[in-house]
């Protein structure tokens, strides 16, 4: 067959295409004709996925970790090249400001339902949004929180910025390495009652069915006494939490309030005396970046595994 110019010519353009790339975010579709290269984090957590998935060269900063939170050395040096835009929720002009193509946020992870910073406020500026899986239950219907989220979030990642291979080697070795770890313990007798206490004395903020640590406790064997709160993050009463007399407390590390000082708020007062994990002084401590969505919650799940079978 005899190639024209012409003919020449189209099959050089479909060589050198990049492939458009649609994933699914939240209760959206999301589609990118080429991977993005001016990307912007929200968060402790969110970032550390974009650090594992080795994007930090198509990152022009990220937001809202200092006015919460304070990096580790692990986290310092992964992005000490990049700048911290805003230190709190970036406003439209921050990322705009950036260059920004990108934004991995969240619902109420950097971004509020209804707020100044969202998918459609950002579309017309040419900044794409991938929400957090976590999240998506601020706007539309999904299961309980499971590992499978976090999962989701680096496949989902790992597609639109054309590391596929790369998300799936780390999600392989995430199952293998808990697989692993958990063949190595002995059997619990039954699932343990947990309560996860991240802040508040007047009422407890804590993790209802939506909230990772919903996902974290049943992957190390235990059962979340606020399994049945059809929430994320929500505050209940003190009572419900006497009610349910769980076995193990989980404390969220992070803040003003040490880890310590909650943990002896419920040691010290009275009306906590008879419940379990009280009464055994059974506490387990994760950091906020272990007790949100990221890769850290694989040792989180250690970490609670371990603790569920300790004395």
């Amino acid at each position: 067959m005899k190639l024209t110019l012409a003919t020449l010519f189209a099959m050089l353009l479909a060589s050198t295409a990049t492939a458009e790339t649609t994933v699914k975010s939240c209760n959206r579709e999301v589609t990118f004709d080429a991977p993005p290269k001016a990307a912007v984090s929200n968060d402790v957590n969110l970032t550390e996925m974009m650090l594992v998935l080795g994007l930090t060269d198509r990152m022009v900063g990220y937001t809202g970790v200092s006015g919460w939170k304070t990096l580790d050395e692990k986290m310092t040096k992964g992005i000490e090249a990049l700048p911290e835009l805003s230190s709190k929720y970036p406003s439209k002009e921050v990322l705009i400001g950036a260059g920004a193509d990108f934004f991995f946020a969240g619902w109420n992870y950097g971004m509020k339902v209804g707020g100044e910073v969202t998918p459609e406020t950002l579309e017309p500026f040419g900044i794409k949004v991938y929400e957090l899986t976590e999240s998506c239950i601020h706007i539309s219907k999904k299961a309980a929180a499971s590992m499978d989220d976090m999962y989701n979030d680096l496949r989902n990642l790992g597609a639109i910025f054309g590391v596929s291979e790369r998300a799936e080697g780390l999600i392989k070795g995430y199952e293998a390495e808990l697989s692993s770890f958990l063949a190595t313990l002995p059997a619990l007798a039954a699932a343990p009652r947990v309560f996860v206490y991240d802040s508040g004395e007047d009422a407890p903020f804590t993790a209802g069915r939506y909230a990772m640590p919903n996902a974290l406790i049943e992957a190390a064997g235990g059962t979340n006494i606020m399994n049945d709160l059809e929430k994320s993050w929500a505050t209940v009463g003190w009572e419900a939490v006497v009610e349910r007399n769980p076995e193990v407390i989980v404390i969220v590390n992070y803040g003003e309030v040490t880890a310590e000082q909650k943990r002896a708020l419920m040691m010290s007062n009275p009306a906590f005396a008879n419940v379990d994990a009280v009464r055994n002084d059974r506490f387990v401590v994760l950091d906020y970046v272990e007790a949100t969505p990221g890769p850290r919650n694989i040792d989180a799940i250690k970490t609670l595994a371990a603790g569920f079978r300790a004395n």
